[in-house]
């Protein structure tokens, strides 16, 4: 979820308009993606794996997943 969708959908839930335009949304947005962000990456960090290629494959994913908070 990007923080525009999530800025979106409180506009949608009819959130006070001075909420949105004095940065408190944003910064709500951002502190609820990365939250988002780093509970799908440790799902992904703790699927059990017997193959070495295939736990590889999920620590880049969550290292991904974890990466787009830097964008």
């Amino acid at each position: 979820m990007t923080q525009d969708e999530i800025i979106e959908m409180a506009r949608q839930a009819k959130l006070p308009n001075s909420d949105i335009y004095h940065g408190n949304l944003e910064v709500f947005a951002k502190l609820v993606a990365a939250k988002e962000r780093e509970a799908c990456a440790k799902t992904v960090e703790t699927i059990e794996t017997y193959e070495k290629i295939e736990k590889a494959c999920f620590k880049f994913a969550a290292k991904t997943i974890r990466a787009r908070g830097e964008q």
